[in-house]
C-alpha cells in the first residue's frame, strides 16, 4: 500500500543524507585548516619572541631585572681619582636618562601617545589559541552568523563538537525533488507546500549529532510533516457511535462506481462484529439495479433492507428506515444515496434535501484512493453541498501513490475514517494516521 510514495520519500531521505555527508567532509577539512592556521600562528609567535630575545642580548632575572656584564666598572668599585670612575659615572647617568625616556614612552603609549609596543611585546601579549577553542567560541557567538547561514569557523566548530548544521542551501535541491515527488503522487498542491514548509521548519538550522544518522533526522521531520496534514479532524469513531442516541443514522455519498454500496455492507459487518444491530436503506432510487445490488449484500449479511420503487424520493426512503429502526430498537441506520457526479446541480440538491429531512448523525464521503486528485476535488465539493464528517477510501490496497489519503483530510478539515483493502466484508480497517505515516517513512512495509 502506497509503495510508490514510500520509495519517493526514501529517495528524499537518501538525497539529504548524501548532502549531509558531503557537508561533514567539508567541515572536517575546514577544521583541519583552522588547526593548521592556529599552529602556524603559534610557531610564528614563538619565532618572534626568540628573535627579540636574541637581539636584546641580555639576561633577565626571574624578577625581570637586568644583570650587568661582569667586566663593567661601577662608580662604587672604582678607586678615587681613577679615570674609570668618571667613565662609570657618565655611563650610569646615561643609562638613567635612557630609563627615564623609556618610562615616558610607555606612559605616552598608555595615554594615547604615538609610542607603540614592539612586535615582540605584542607577540607576548597575544598568545596563540587552539583552533578548537576558537571554534567553540564561534559556535556560541550567534552574532558571527551572516545572512547566508553559519560561517566557516562556526561550521567547523559544530563538526569539532560532533555535530553537523543543516542549512537551507543543503535542502534546496532535495526539497525540490520532494515537491515533485509529492505532486506526482497526486498530493494536492497546498498540502504538498504545507509538508515542505514543515520539513524546512524542522530541519533548517538544526544540528544532527554524527552518532545520529541524517536519515533519522529526515525521518522525524517527514513523520511530523505528514502527520500534521493526515491527522486533521481525527475523532474516535467507535466512541461517537457508542455514545450517540440510538438509532445512529449514517448517510454515504460519492460518485458512481467507487465502491460506496460495498463499503456500506462492510460497515454493516463492522458494527455487527461490535454487537450493534443494523438496518440498510437504499436511497439510490435513480439507478436501475440499485435495489438488487444492495439487497444481495443485505441477504449475505442477514440484515434488513428498506427500499422504495425506482424513481422514488431518496429522502423518504431514508426517513422510513429511521422510523423502522426506532420501532425495532435498531442501533444503526446505514443509508445509500445515488452515485451522483459532483458537477450535477440537481443531484447535489437531492443530497442537501436528505441532509435537511433526515438530519443524519454522520455523513461519510466514499471515493477510491486510486482516484488521487479527482477524489480530493470531489471531497471538497461534496463537503460544500452537505457537510461531511469523514471519508472512506476504497481500493487503498491497490494505490501506490497515497495522494488522496494524504490530502483529503487537510483540504476538507474532515478525517479519513476507514480504508477499504479488499473485496470481502471484513476487508475494511480503521484509518490510523500514525500507522499510515509509519507505512510511508518507517520500517513497516
Amino acid at each position: 500500500m502506497f509503495d510508490g510514495l514510500k520509495k519517493k520519500l526514501n529517495s528524499f531521505r537518501e538525497d539529504v543524507e548524501e548532502t549531509a555527508e558531503e557537508k561533514a567532509e567539508e567541515s572536517a577539512a575546514e577544521l583541519d585548516e583552522s588547526e593548521a592556521e592556529a599552529a602556524d600562528t603559534e610557531d610564528a609567535a614563538g619565532g618572534v619572541e626568540t628573535a627579540a630575545s636574541a637581539e636584546e642580548g641580555t639576561e633577565t632575572t626571574p624578577e625581570g631585572g637586568e644583570v650587568t656584564e661582569p667586566d663593567t666598572v661601577t662608580a662604587e668599585t672604582a678607586e678615587p681619582g681613577d679615570e674609570s670612575a668618571e667613565t662609570a659615572t657618565a655611563e650610569r647617568d646615561h643609562a638613567a636618562a635612557e630609563t627615564t625616556a623609556a618610562t615616558g614612552d610607555e606612559a605616552a603609549a598608555e595615554t594615547g601617545g604615538e609610542t607603540v609596543a614592539t612586535e615582540a611585546d605584542g607577540a607576548d601579549e597575544q598568545p596563540a589559541s587552539l583552533a578548537s577553542e576558537e571554534a567553540a567560541a564561534a559556535l556560541q557567538d550567534e552574532d558571527e552568523e551572516d545572512d547566508s547561514g553559519p560561517g566557516r569557523l562556526k561550521r567547523a566548530a559544530a563538526f569539532a563538537t560532533g555535530k553537523v548544521i543543516i542549512e537551507e542551501e543543503d535542502l534546496e535541491d532535495p526539497l525540490w525533488e520532494l515537491e515533485m515527488a509529492l505532486l506526482e503522487s497526486d498530493v494536492e498542491m497546498n498540502v504538498a507546500e504545507e509538508i515542505l514548509d514543515t520539513v524546512r521548519e524542522k530541519m533548517i538550522g538544526e544540528t544532527r549529532a554524527q552518532v545520529e544518522t541524517t536519515g533519522e533526522l529526515v525521518e522525524t521531520a517527514l513523520h511530523d510533516a505528514l502527520y500534521e496534514v493526515i491527522s486533521v479532524g481525527q475523532f474516535d469513531f467507535d466512541a461517537r457511535v457508542e455514545s450517540a442516541e440510538k438509532p445512529v443514522t449514517i448517510v454515504f455519498t460519492g460518485v458512481n462506481g467507487v465502491g460506496k454500496t460495498t463499503s456500506i455492507a462492510k460497515l454493516a459487518r463492522y458494527f455487527e462484529n461490535r454487537g450493534l444491530s443494523v438496518v440498510l436503506a437504499n436511497g439510490d432510487t435513480y439507478r436501475a439495479g440499485a435495489n438488487e445490488q444492495i439487497q444481495k449484500h443485505a441477504d449475505n449479511l442477514d440484515t434488513k433492507l428498506i427500499a422504495h420503487e425506482q424513481g422514488g424520493d431518496p429522502a423518504a426512503v431514508l426517513y422510513d428506515a429511521v422510523e423502522y429502526a426506532e420501532a425495532h430498537d435498531i442501533d444503526v441506520v446505514l443509508g445509500d444515496t445515488a452515485g451522483r457526479l459532483h458537477t450535477s446541480n440537481d443531484l447535489m440538491s437531492q443530497l442537501e434535501k436528505i441532509d435537511r429531512v433526515v438530519d443524519p448523525d454522520m455523513t461519510l464521503f466514499v471515493d477510491e484512493a486510486v482516484a488521487g486528485q479527482d477524489a480530493v476535488e470531489r471531497a471538497k465539493t461534496f463537503n460544500d453541498a452537505a457537510e461531511i464528517d469523514g471519508a472512506i477510501l476504497t481500493k487503498a490496497d491497490a494505490d501506490s501513490n497515497g495522494g488522496a489519503a494524504i490530502s483529503i483530510a487537510y483540504v476538507t478539515g474532515k478525517p479519513i475514517l476507514f480504508l477499504g483493502v479488499g473485496q470481502g466484508y471484513d476487508d475494511i480497517e480503521r484509518f490510523d494516521p500514525e500507522r499510515m505515516v509509519e507505512r510511508l517513512v518507517g520500517e513497516e512495509s
